[in-house]
């Protein structure tokens, strides 16, 4: 979507970049048309071709009702291709975006992406909306950011990939 975060983070910053999203799609869940999970999208992308510098991981929401050690190992397992495929990029991780309800099962999947990224890769950079506290404006749905919520989430990771040496 035009007006996206993850695109506005890249006008932002003036990168080239290359913007992929299944809606409903999660580590474990496929989503809309089954195109996912997100190993599934990751594969169909060819990031070798790509040669990046970054590659930014955002899912989590829709696996909330999935054994966090599936989760947990969905993420290793889908970190792990990621540096196999990549190894020279950086990889960034937004975990779990909340809704107006936040259920211990939410924060469950949460700390599994954490303990699953972790686990493949201790240069990972995580973003963890749920554990932070993000607070941005939201569509009607209360779930999914409204256009000044996008713009909210890109400045916001920007600057933590700015914390983390990501020009």
């Amino acid at each position: 979507r035009a007006g996206s975060w993850a695109v506005l983070l890249a006008r932002q910053l003036h990168w080239n970049a290359f913007v992929y999203g299944v809606p409903g799609a999660g580590y474990v869940h496929p989503g809309l048309g089954r195109k996912g999970p997100v190993a599934a999208e990751v594969a169909r992308v060819h990031l070798g071709a790509l040669r990046p510098s970054l590659i930014i991981v955002q899912a989590g929401h829709d696996d909330m009702s999935v054994p966090p050690d599936l989760e947990r190992v969905r993420v290793e397992q889908t970190v792990a291709m990621i540096r196999t495929q990549a190894p020279g990029a950086r990889i960034a991780l937004v975990t779990v975006f909340a809704g107006r309800k936040r259920t211990p099962a939410l924060y469950q999947i949460d700390q599994a992406i954490v303990a699953g990224a972790m686990a493949a890769d201790p240069q990972v950079i995580i973003m963890d909306p749920l554990a932070s506290g993000w607070r941005f404006p939201r569509a009607r749905d209360g779930l999914h950011p409204s256009p000044l919520g996008d713009a909210w989430i890109a400045g916001t990771v920007a600057g933590i990939l700015r914390q983390h040496g990501v020009r």
